[in-house]
């Protein structure tokens, strides 16, 4: 059995063993030299210290100097001159310093051509994108010497398919799903980091730009137009269509050759590798974060390396339809008549008539998450705190969450239309929960696994690699 395998099988091994450790050794306070006692595995007691039982080795991308294309890249993603406004960078939504996500709380950021536009959606970090694969709908299971399927006959298909409930003992079991994974920006209308780094570009609300034709004449008159001339050259500015493509690939060279968008210097990376040692809290977190009867979170936020030795990505790229409460801070919400559908529209068109979708938006990475000042595709939360409560008392308490109707009942899942609603995902733990049960995680269970989401923050000091 090779690394990964052997630190899937332990780690089945302790969440089976969950229960007990956790009152056990890994109780607050617990003694850093814990011993074993009976009912413990010597493996949960090297948890208890901190330390990973079975460390493996990772493959992390290579670095090496940026490419010329790269360079260029960087020159365009900086610039805010290729805005409407003249103001407005990528960089200014995708802030380094932030982990290449906004750098504010704001739900929404403000761009348009006068700078007085309110966007639509929470803005995503660009980290770990370039091992994002591209939009489908299941398994990719049609023969070489066949015609691979539209979207919409995935989608059909996939009507007739039995569902595998999603947990975190197994997560490649839901991997069989029919179910849309796949795709860059919320609702996935992007298959690649080229075609990604174009829209912010020319949307109205955001960057803002006027047409490709306008952003041609400004980069011909950058002071970078020669990088352009010596890379594609003399007659690159005779086709605003083909500079374009060249710029937005040049862009996407960027992220995928920089290190800092990919860095994996967390000291869960760190910790994987046997480099690390996690606090009490940490590691009761951990155990809170992959056990299925808990937080089941590791169902869709993978936490294992993949089997040829890749760090883990904390996603499973596929859609969820959570019922996120609406955000009145968003300013489009102020229309009662408008919905953010996610797969099924307003922004996505190809998949408007797959109303099985409409609700669903991308599970992100949670890499860095701790760092993050605004949470879900809307922006409605502003704390981890806040999140973890939403997500242990959905259903248990909805009128802490959602808006009342005339008779002050509260209007569950109240972002979507009524019709859309049965999509909402109440059968995989957590949310499974009916008023009167008991919440899946107590206080100090979202406390700790607050604490170990904080161990996915990139930077740490003993590093990834």
């Amino acid at each position: 059995m090779n690394d990964s395998g052997i630190a899937a099988e332990w780690r089945r091994r302790l969440t089976a063993a969950a229960g007990a450790f956790v009152i056990g050794v890994l109780a607050p306070g617990a003694a850093a030299n814990a011993v074993a006692t009976p009912g413990q595995t010597p493996d949960s007691v090297v948890l208890a210290q901190g330390l990973n039982p079975h460390p493996v080795t990772l493959i992390f991308p290579r670095v090496r100097p940026l490419s010329a294309m790269a360079q260029l890249g960087r020159k365009l993603f900086q610039d805010p001159r290729l805005s409407g406004s003249g103001q407005v960078s990528c960089s200014s939504c995708h802030d380094p310093a932030h982990g290449y996500g906004p750098p504010g709380a704001v739900s929404v950021m403000i761009g348009g051509a006068d700078m007085h536009t309110a966007g639509f959606r929470a803005v995503p970090s660009l980290r770990y994108l370039y091992r994002q694969p591209a939009f489908s709908i299941g398994p990719d299971t049609s023969a070489d010497n066949e015609a691979a399927p539209s979207l919409v006959q995935q989608a059909q298909h996939a009507l007739v398919h039995d569902k595998v409930l999603k947990t975190a003992l197994s997560p490649q079991a839901a991997a069989t799903n029919l179910v849309p994974q796949g795709g860059i920006f919320w609702d996935g209308r992007a298959d690649t980091l080229q075609q990604q780094a174009s829209g912010p570009l020319l949307n109205p609300a955001e960057m803002a730009a006027s047409s490709s034709e306008a952003v041609a004449k400004k980069i011909e008159q950058a002071d970078y137009a020669g990088d352009f001339r010596a890379l594609f050259g003399p007659n690159i500015f005779e086709n605003s269509r083909m500079l374009m493509a060249e710029a937005m690939f040049a862009v996407a060279r960027y992220q995928i050759e920089e290190p800092g968008f990919h860095p994996f210097t967390s000291k869960y990376d760190a910790w994987l590798q046997g480099k690390a040692r996690l606090t009490a809290a940490e590691a009761r977190g951990y155990l809170a974060f992959d056990d299925p009867a808990r937080g089941n979170c590791a169902a869709c936020h993978l936490d294992k390396p993949t089997r040829d030795g890749l760090p883990p990505l904390f996603t499973d790229f596929q859609y969820e339809a959570l019922g996120v409460p609406r955000n009145p801070a968003i300013p489009a919400n102020r229309d009662p008549a408008y919905y953010d559908l996610g797969i099924c529209g307003p922004y996505r068109t190809d998949m408007r008539d797959q109303v099985q979708y409409c609700g669903m938006f991308l599970t992100p990475s949670l890499r860095n998450t701790a760092t993050r000042k605004s949470f879900f595709h809307n922006g409605a939360f502003h704390t981890l705190d806040a999140v973890m409560d939403w997500y242990v008392n959905r259903d248990l308490q909805p009128e802490r969450f959602y808006s009342k109707d005339a008779r002050g009942n509260a209007v569950k899942y109240d972002d979507l239309p009524a019709q859309y609603r049965p999509n909402v995902d109440t059968t995989d733990a957590p949310f499974n929960r009916h008023p009167g049960d008991q919440p899946a995680l107590d206080k100090q269970e979202i406390q700790d696994v607050i604490a170990f989401l904080g161990t996915l923050t990139d930077g740490a000091r003993s590093g990834g690699h």
